[in-house]
């Protein structure tokens, strides 16, 4: 059997405050100049890189408000997140060329959400051929480009867009 090691994420797994309660979104919310998987701040809504991406590109577009379903947004907030949603496909289809993307809301714990409690959409980029034998023999993602380089070339498209 191969094994491929991951020694950076020791520290994620054994580190008692990356596991203890409370809501990474709404950690994020609290100090967004500070936050470095924030690329856009929006008044209703973030859009924020995944930390542990699917692929590379992998945001996640958030309320600010803790709610934890789709019918507990109101109009300008929904307004916004599907907004921001449609801001990260031409953003990621501008920067990466994927051939299709992933979007979707997992609510709930048997639909799969991570973090039950605060909505957050997913936009997943995708290229023809990129589900290799890693992921899934593996269970391993292989990125090509670190998550600070990400957000880089992000935070400058989507200023683009909303300035």
């Amino acid at each position: 059997m191969d094994r491929l090691w991951t020694p950076w994420r020791l520290s994620y797994v054994t580190d008692a405050s990356a596991q203890a309660p409370g809501c990474i979104f709404c950690a994020a919310l609290e100090a967004p100049a500070g936050e470095p998987l924030i690329v856009h701040l929006g008044s209703r809504a973030i859009v924020m890189l995944n930390k542990f991406p699917y692929n590379n590109g992998h945001l996640m577009v958030v309320p600010h408000r803790h709610v934890g379903r789709l019918v507990e947004l109101d109009r300008d907030e929904l307004a916004e997140v599907m907004t921001l949603c449609q801001a990260s496909e031409r953003v990621l289809a501008q920067l990466y060329a994927p051939h299709g993307f992933n979007m979707g809301l997992n609510l709930g714990k048997a639909a799969g959400a991570g973090i039950e409690g605060h909505l957050h959409m997913h936009i997943v980029p995708r290229w023809n051929g990129d589900t290799n034998f890693i992921s899934v023999v593996g269970e391993t993602r292989v990125l090509p480009e670190e998550l600070p380089a990400t957000a880089t070339r992000l935070r400058a498209a989507f200023s683009e867009i909303f300035t």
